[in-house]
């Protein structure tokens, strides 16, 4: 008994479980099959109304949803199978055509409803109980459909087909060249064969499609003057209905079923005239009509003029062309503006790039086209290992500081580098301006050699106010923080700088606050900025005079390397490189005992003294200082050990914690007295102590004893 049932599982009717028919239904091959078959008995067996109504609604469903993909897809390739859609749709309203045929002559004259209720609302909607609108709307559509939809797609398909089949040689060979010049491999010349292929192939078979669309609005119009006349005949002969009521009821019957067969119709025929219309078009279709069509403004304030002149003819009425020449004008007016905020990218590129500084950056964050093939795939690899030393990233809505006319922002990043060259004899390098989409878009970020150096929001239409006091600002405003020294701030209104001047506030424009920034942080990395080929042309730079010197020393005492570091060392004390040829002659001399940078660095500073002086000379005309004590003094020489260049700092932690914190109290109790002091220590701990301090008062700095020069003035405010 087990066994027969298992077998009756297996093959009868308990095979048939929900679980199979589920998996089944899944196959789309299976569902295409029974879908066809479907399609076929329609056109055999009648179709009771309410299955009619399921179907006609199937069927203006579907020619939306063709519509809706043509609308989105990107190239006309990409719906292939297009043609094939185009067949089924037609053999679909033919089959219903036929179906409500059927029902409209054999119970016509039971009323409006014989063949179902989506026929009777067609016909009674677009007819209001007159089947002379009827007959003339449902006319109206065929003419759309057949002569002017149809035709025009169907021209288009046959043109695209034959320049398609003429133009493939030409094609073929450029592509056989493109892989005898090693521009493209093997497998790509196969793609781009294949693509060639299957776009031949598609233009051919639409303008065989198109053929479909005309034979069903010619089919759709003379069924419908069959069911007319062949309702009138079978209303009044066969049914005994008087003339009027077999017109209107089978005149509502019929327009009802053209309308419901018609508009499908004009969707898919609509579909097939926009793929065949954008066969060389790549983009979905609104970006294809919009990005071209509102691209420039010139035509839309063109258009907007015209529409205004309309508007003041004698008789016609103003509102609308008013309302037509507000939007015209305002959309010329948007694209203007978003040109103006993002200009063209460079020929060569499918982006905005970014530009040095004092040249606009255009919007967009692209780059360069890809390109294929080995030669261009090694200097594709060649340019993502370029490194910009500085870089300046913006939000899009600080675009405007680099690309309005006289722009300050580059002009103040011209002057930056003049200054720098000036104060600090280093040559800064080339700042690079450059949109960042994934920036909010009142950011910007300033990049060394790749890497977030420091970020910042600004209103690029607002002034940064800052009280010098600390206090609060009584003015309107958004409350911020200055993002150079991270100082209490607020952005005000263009109208309010007079007011906040008179008061004797700070106030700052956008493109001031990103310059400090930039300095700011400029001066915290010359010595990683400062290059071996910019080493090299200093020293190159040097008048003829003092070339002797340099070859004196370089490459016998010193090398390039040697000096570089040396410079290096400078510039990270923020110590001015200026004067090159003081530099070599203390190099000069240094290396005639020893060959640590260190105490070259050590030497060349003490030759530097009157300079250092003058730098750290306050306002009152001295050096304020903070002297390390004795114990201090001692503790650091004795926590140094090693000899020559093996020599370094080894204090315990709690030790090194406890000298922080002196220090730290120290120069903050002299900054409540308005005075910012160097730290004066004995030549032989200073690099040390400078190491140490350097991590919790990068600003702080730390003179030894040999730098003070004999004729500057000091004051000694304390000790640590």
């Amino acid at each position: 008994m087990a066994e027969s049932s298992g077998q009756s599982g297996r093959f009868g009717l308990g095979g048939f479980t929900p679980r199979w028919l589920g998996e089944q239904l899944k196959r789309t091959d299976i569902a295409l099959a029974l879908g066809i078959v479907a399609i076929l008995v329609v056109l055999i067996l009648p179709v009771p109304p309410w299955l009619l109504d399921i179907a006609l609604a199937l069927s203006i469903t579907f020619s939306v949803l063709v519509l809706m993909t043509v609308l989105f897809i990107h190239k006309a390739l990409d719906f292939s199978s297009f043609p094939t859609v185009l067949l089924i749709a037609t053999m679909l309203r033919l089959s219903l055509n036929l179906a409500s045929t059927r029902l409209i002559l054999a119970h016509g004259h039971e009323g409006t409803d014989a063949a179902g209720q989506v026929i009777e609302a067609f016909g009674g909607f677009i007819m209001g109980n007159n089947f002379v609108i009827g007959i003339i709307v449902f006319a109206i559509l065929i003419i759309v459909n057949f002569v002017v939809i149809t035709k025009g797609s169907g021209r288009i398909a046959e043109v695209s087909a034959r320049f398609s089949l003429d133009s493939m040689p030409g094609k073929q060979m450029a592509i056989d060249a493109d892989l005898s010049s090693g521009l493209i491999t093997e497998q790509e010349a196969k793609e781009r064969r294949k693509e060639l292929e299957d776009e031949s192939n598609f233009f051919g078979a639409m303008d065989g499609a198109a053929k479909f669309v005309r034979g069903d609005a010619i089919a759709g119009l003379l069924i419908t003057f069959i069911n007319i006349v062949g309702g009138m005949i079978i209303g009044v002969a066969q049914q005994e209905l008087t003339f009027g009521e077999a017109a209107r009821t089978y005149t509502v019957l019929t327009v009802g079923d053209g309308l419901v067969s018609q508009i499908p119709a004009l969707i898919v025929s609509t579909g097939a005239g926009l793929l065949v219309s954008k066969s060389s078009t790549t983009g979905k279709a609104n970006e294809a009509l919009f990005g071209q069509l509102g691209a420039e403004p010139k035509p839309l304030v063109l258009a907007s003029v015209l529409t205004a002149a309309l508007a003041l003819l004698p008789g016609i009425p103003l509102l609308p062309f008013l309302l037509l020449t507000a939007l015209t004008g305002g959309l010329a007016y948007i694209t203007y503006k978003r040109k103006e905020m993002a200009p063209e990218a460079p020929a060569g590129q499918t982006g905005g790039a970014a530009g040095q500084a004092g040249t606009p950056a255009p919007a967009g964050g692209g780059g360069p086209p890809a390109e294929t093939g080995p030669a261009s795939e090694d200097e594709n690899i060649a340019n993502a290992l370029a490194m910009d030393d500085i870089r300046l990233e913006l939000g899009y809505q600080l675009l405007s500081l680099v690309n309005k006319e006289g722009a300050r922002l580059t002009d103040q990043i011209k002057a930056l580098r003049k200054q720098l060259a000036q104060e600090m004899g280093f040559v800064l390098p080339s700042v690079r301006i450059q949109d960042n989409l994934q920036l909010s878009p009142n950011e910007y970020v300033i990049r060394i050699k790749e890497i977030e150096s420091g970020r910042g929001e600004l209103r690029a239409n607002m002034l940064l106010v800052m009280d010098p006091q600390g206090g609060n600002i009584p003015l309107n405003g958004e409350q911020t923080t200055e993002p150079t020294f991270g100082l209490p701030a607020k952005w005000i209104n263009e109208q309010d700088r007079e007011e906040a001047m008179f008061r004797g506030y700070t106030v700052v424009d956008p493109p001031t606050v990103i310059t400090t920034h930039l300095t700011e942080i400029v001066k915290d990395n010359m010595a990683e900025l400062l290059s071996y080929a910019e080493t090299q042309k200093l020293l190159d730079d040097l008048d003829k005079d003092q070339q002797k010197l340099v070859n004196d020393i370089i490459p016998s005492a010193i090398s390039v390397g040697g000096v570089q570091r040396v410079l290096q060392n400078l510039l990270h004390e923020r110590i001015s490189i200026r004067d090159l040829p003081g530099i070599l002659e203390a190099i000069s001399e240094a290396t005639s005992y020893t060959r640590n940078l260190t105490a070259i660095t050590e030497h060349v500073r003490t030759r530097l003294a009157r300079q250092i002086c003058n730098d750290h000379t306050s306002e009152n005309g001295y050096i304020p200082i903070l002297t390390l004590s004795p114990q201090w003094e001692q503790a650091f020489g004795e926590a140094i050990v090693g000899e020559g260049e093996d020599k370094q700092l080894s204090m315990a932690p709690s030790r090194l914690q406890e000298f922080i914190n002196a220090v730290r109290q120290a120069f903050e109790r002299q900054a409540m007295m308005g005075e910012i002091p160097v730290l004066l220590t004995s030549p032989g701990i200073r690099p040390y102590v400078r190491s140490i301090v350097e991590r919790f008062r990068p600003q702080t700095a730390v003179l030894s004893q040999n730098e003070i020069h004999p004729k500057a003035r000091i004051k000694t405010l304390g000790q640590i």
